[in-house]
Parts: C-alpha cells; structure tokens; sequence
C-alpha cells in the first residue's frame, strides 16, 4: 500500500482502536516506501491507455464500440446466463395463448436439444463440451421467461452468446493457455446462433448486447483508467513466480542446459513467467546460439524497472550480447509490458489485439495467428 492510502487506512484504524480502547499509541511500518517495488522510469513498461481506449466524448455514447463489446464477452465469462437473467426479468406477465399456438420456450428448447445431438462439432474451435451446455441451458429455468421477453431471432443470438461463453469460461477455469481470439469465438457464435434460428450476419438483427446496458463498460474503463496504480501496487502472487523470484538458478540453469545442446541459430520464445525466465537467462551469460528472444504477456520489462528482475538491475543496459528482443503484448492485457522505453534500440514492443478481456487476453496469445506472424518475420 501507498500514499495516500495507507494514511487513510491507518487513520481508519487508529480510530477504530480508540474506540475499544484509549491511550494506545499507532505505529505503523511503510515498508512499501522503504522497500517496496517503484516504477522508477515513470511507468515506460505500460502500455498507453490511447491503444484500446478512447477519450470520453469520441465514438458511439464515448465509448470505443471494441471496448464495449470486450467489457459485455468479460461479464459473461464470469456468468455465462447474465443476458438470459436480464431478458427474463424483463418479461411481462404470462398471458393465454391461443389453442394450437407452440409457446416460444418449446421452440428453443427443442433448437438447443437438436444442437446438443450434433455433440461438441459446432464450436469445437473455441473449446469440448458444446453438447453438454446446450442441454444445460435448454433446463435452464429462466430460459421460458427469456423466451416470452425476446423475439426468436434475438433469443437465438442470446442463447448462442451464452454458450460460447461457458465454454470459453470452462477453458479459464482449467488454466488453458489457448483461449481463441476474439475473431474466432464471434464466428462460433454466429455459427450457433444460426443453428438457433438466428438470421446469417449482414442481415439486421437488432439485439444490442443486453450486457451493454449495465455497469460492465464503466467498471472496465475504471480498471484502465487506473492501470498505472494497479501495477505498482499489485505484487506477484502466483507460486511459480515466488519461486523464481527467490530461487531462479535452477529455472535458468536448465533453459541454458537445454539451449546449448541445439544447433544455432536459436530463437527463444517465453510467454509470462517463461519470458522472465528466457530474459534473465540471456542477461545472465551469453548464448551464442541464441538470435532471437520472443517474449509473449511478460513481466519481464516491469520487473526490470521496479528493481526485482535478478540478472539486471535498474539503470543498467542490456548487455551487448543479449540478442534481438521481441515483445509481444495485448493492450488488454495487464500482465503484458513494454521493453522499448526501458531499452532503446534493443527491443521492438508488437501490439497484437486478441479481441479478448483481462484475464481472458492473457492467454490468448498462442491462438492469435498474428503472434505467429511476427515470430517468423522476426526469426534470425
């Protein structure tokens, strides 16, 4: 914690003390001041807020559409049936059908059946388990009252969204490293919404993501606004990153191991913790065999300029023989950072757009076809 929050937090609790007990005497230990990590080269690490987000008042309502879209796809990671919730509540009371009518909720329900027969095929490319959501979501109880709120085409479209997004959040929930760009998760979508009896894209649909409406955009403008703070005060707690921190030889001795038993040239490419690992590495003693490092959503660049990358200290330069540094990050992403600003001439900063929200961009690196695209311009 930082000024002035630990003033405020400490005034909050010395009052909170001297309500229970009198006299006592508040010392407290600002360590973070003492020995806490800084961004010394004021923040060159960071991403600048002018690559995803627009100033208020430009774009539609003052909000770049792509923002919005990624803030509505963040809301539904966390719940999947946010939108359906929504449409149900917006529901009228129920009314008599005439007889021989077939009621909305019988229509879909049995559209979502007929897709789960077809098994996991139709959105394969974002992740398994298509069949077993569709027969989740057609027992869904809210799935009438949404029906009855929404015309079919705008309830398939809704449904196919919430879909997507359980599979796209089962594929977060166990860790996995190839959660699909942006582009792809929508043609999935637009895949099932079709198999629902959505209209094909290009023809107006007219369902504005529910979630659009509601507080998600302000709560994600809110965490870019204050990315800068949330950086330097947020400290790595992961165990792999712990552990490198304090005892990172053995991480690096068996990279170097690895790295000279290949024949040159070598391109070394690290995603996350693995870049730190690659950076120190390559800072630590030369490889010859190396020609290119490529770092993927790193820390690297942000714990060199707070002081806690441990081959390299801050304001010392890359060594002469670290070799070519490419840096690929997603503006969204913020566990990416710059390199460029820290070390010119020595790192070329490749912003690449996964079409995805935090955390979610993280790791949507290694399905991004451009990540790929720059490695091999960049190969020695």
């Amino acid at each position: 914690m930082r000024e002035p929050a630990l003033s405020a937090l400490v005034g909050r609790v010395t009052a909170g003390l001297a309500a229970q007990c009198r006299g006592l005497d508040i010392v407290p230990y600002d360590w973070g001041a003492a020995h806490g990590a800084t961004l010394v080269a004021g923040g060159a690490s960071l991403p600048p807020r002018s690559g995803t987000t627009r100033g208020l008042g430009e774009g539609p309502a003052g909000l770049d559409p792509s923002d919005e879209t990624t803030a509505a796809w963040a809301a539904l990671y966390a719940d999947p049936h946010a939108e359906l919730a929504l449409a149900a509540a917006a529901s009228g009371p129920v009314v008599e059908r005439p007889p021989g009518t077939v009621p909305p909720q019988q229509r879909i329900r049995a559209l979502l059946t007929a897709l789960a027969a077809r098994g996991d095929e139709p959105g394969a490319e974002v992740g398994p388990g298509l069949a077993r959501a569709a027969t989740d979501l057609a027992a869904h109880p809210l799935l009438g009252p949404a029906a009855d709120a929404l015309d079919p085409a705008d309830l398939a479209i809704l449904a196919a969204r919430s879909l997507a997004a359980r599979l796209i959040a089962d594929a977060l929930d166990a860790d996995s490293p190839l959660v699909p760009v942006g582009e792809t998760r929508d043609a999935v979508t637009d895949r099932i919404a079709e198999a629902l009896g959505a209209p094909p894209r290009g023809t107006e649909r007219g369902l504005r993501s529910l979630l659009l409406r509601t507080a998600g955009t302000v709560a994600a403008r809110a965490v870019e606004r204050r990315r800068h703070a949330l950086t330097e005060a947020a400290h790595p707690a992961a165990g792999d990153i712990l552990r490198y921190l304090s005892r990172g030889a053995a991480f690096r001795d068996g990279l170097r191991a690895l790295v000279t038993r290949l024949e040159p040239p070598v391109a070394v490419v690290g995603h996350s913790l693995g870049g730190i690992i690659a950076l120190d590495t390559l800072i630590s003693a030369p490889l010859p065999q190396v020609g290119l490092l490529v770092t993927a959503g790193s820390q690297g660049p942000f714990l060199y300029e707070s002081g806690s990358l441990p081959s390299l200290e801050h304001p010392a330069p890359l060594p002469s023989y670290v070799p070519a540094w490419l840096n690929v990050y997603d503006p969204r992403d913020l566990l990416g950072h710059l390199g460029a600003g820290l070390f010119p001439g020595r790192v070329t900063d490749v912003a690449v757009d996964s079409g995805q929200p935090f955390p979610a961009a993280h790791s949507a690196y290694w399905t991004n076809p451009a990540v790929y695209r720059h490695i091999v311009d960049h190969l020695p």
